[in-house]
């Protein structure tokens, strides 16, 4: 019997005052933090007994991370007795993925899934996290007739426009970030999604200066492919398709690096064609999500006064995380940690190493008080998680729990 597609869901409005108010109460549960809460009305500093921690000034959860959450969080009071799916994580945090998945809502690209997606009906609910998805996975949702609640952040669907505008004018799209990232993906897809445009994804400078040899000089098409392999359109002939380009970016890279690859671009399409033929091979849109920008801005006058060492706390695969800990590391020891647990000891800390992509065990990092610690933290990490952290550092220095609250309440003027 042929497969009869399914009538489209109707929207269900997920934001209703009733359902918000409880969504509010349970996510304040899981997330919230009081010392953090306290830190930020006093400026974000305090000093116990020697021990002074600085808290950068824009830290955790973005406005479309909360709007994520509470989305998934409202799905699961509205759609009590249907089954709940998310396409992956709904953000690059473990612990928020593991309340995540404690609600009953079931990662539905997950190896431990046994729902495939030629298995859901009309009666399942389906998450789309704050990445967004690619469009052939959302179009397969579709066809099942499942109920979508789609939490993309609208910085992302900022960028897919830009792409599809590329794509309408036959330009090829330049893609800054991680080929392999759930936002890099949904972004490609729209780029071919009209049947006319390409991409090509790049991550380093030294893989954007291999772009611009090839626009300035052409050279061996097999080498190029072998370089971006899986980073890249079908189809996509470098002789071709780099006659006309337009750069966008995954929302969550460094401004400055993505600003490079617009001039070196640029500067090699001048170059080649000249400015007035220039002006039309050539386009480029400021496509940086300003809470990344403002987590980055907020951390770098962090760097600017004096500090030991510097904690940034969040989940390993994020991108805007990562970012924080490469401009910590320029400045002083930074150490990227999932959580608090990873304070092993004041001898011991167990910290994910960017260079070698895992974590390793360091000794003898923490020096005796007097000592100042910057926390900084990505727009995935919530709150507790930056608050446990503060706890454990203090722990370190035979500070208790109570003392530490006590401080982050002082009315003192801060450091």
């Amino acid at each position: 019997m042929a497969f009869m597609k399914p009538t489209a869901a109707p929207r269900v409005n997920l934001r209703t005052p009733d359902v918000m108010a409880a969504v509010q109460e349970q996510v304040e549960s899981h997330y919230r933090s009081e010392i953090v809460d306290h830190l930020r009305r006093r400026g974000g500093e305090m000093s116990v007994n020697g021990v002074a921690v600085r808290l950068a000034k824009q830290f955790g959860f973005c406005y479309g991370v909360e709007r994520a959450i509470d989305l998934a969080y409202a799905a699961r009071k509205v759609f009590k007795d249907r089954n709940l799916f998310i396409l992956g994580e709904i953000i690059h945090n473990p612990e928020v993925n593991r309340q995540i998945a404690e609600l009953g809502i079931r990662n539905l690209l997950s190896e431990e899934s046994k729902t495939s997606m030629e298995n859901l009906s009309e009666e399942d609910v389906v998450i789309v996290p704050a990445f967004g998805t690619d469009v052939t996975t959302l179009d397969k949702i579709k066809d099942r007739g499942c109920q979508i609640v789609d939490t993309t952040c609208g910085d992302v669907m900022s960028v897919w426009k830009r792409v599809r505008q590329y794509a309408s004018e036959e330009m090829t799209s330049i893609i800054h970030g991680k080929a392999a990232h759930e936002e890099t993906k949904a972004t490609a897809s729209r780029a071919t999604s009209s049947g006319k445009g390409h991409y090509l994804v790049v991550l380093t400078l030294e893989e954007v200066d291999v772009v611009c040899d090839y626009i300035l000089q052409g050279g061996d098409k097999q080498v190029f492919f072998a370089r971006f392999q899986g980073a890249h359109s079908e189809g996509f002939d470098p002789d071709l398709h780099l006659r006309r380009v337009g750069v966008a970016n995954q929302t969550t890279m460094l401004r400055g690096e993505t600003e490079e690859v617009q001039r070196r671009i640029a500067a090699a399409i001048l170059k080649r064609d000249g400015a007035e033929a220039a002006g039309r091979n050539f386009r480029f849109f400021d496509t940086i999500c300003g809470a990344t920008q403002e987590r980055q801005d907020a951390l770098r006058d962090l760097l600017t006064r004096p500090m030991d060492l510097l904690l940034v706390v969040g989940g390993y695969n994020s991108s805007n995380t990562s970012h924080l800990a490469e401009m910590g590391n320029e400045k002083l020891p930074t150490y990227f940690i999932r959580n608090a647990e990873r304070l092993v000891s004041n001898q011991e800390i167990v910290h994910f190493d960017l260079h070698h992509k895992k974590e390793i065990t360091l000794r003898g990092w923490l020096n005796p008080s007097p000592i100042v610690v910057g926390i900084t933290a990505g727009a995935s990490c919530p709150n507790n998680l930056i608050e446990e952290t503060i706890i454990r550092l203090y722990e370190l220095f035979g500070i208790s729990h109570s003392d530490v609250l006590a401080a982050s309440r002082s009315e003192e003027t801060p450091l």
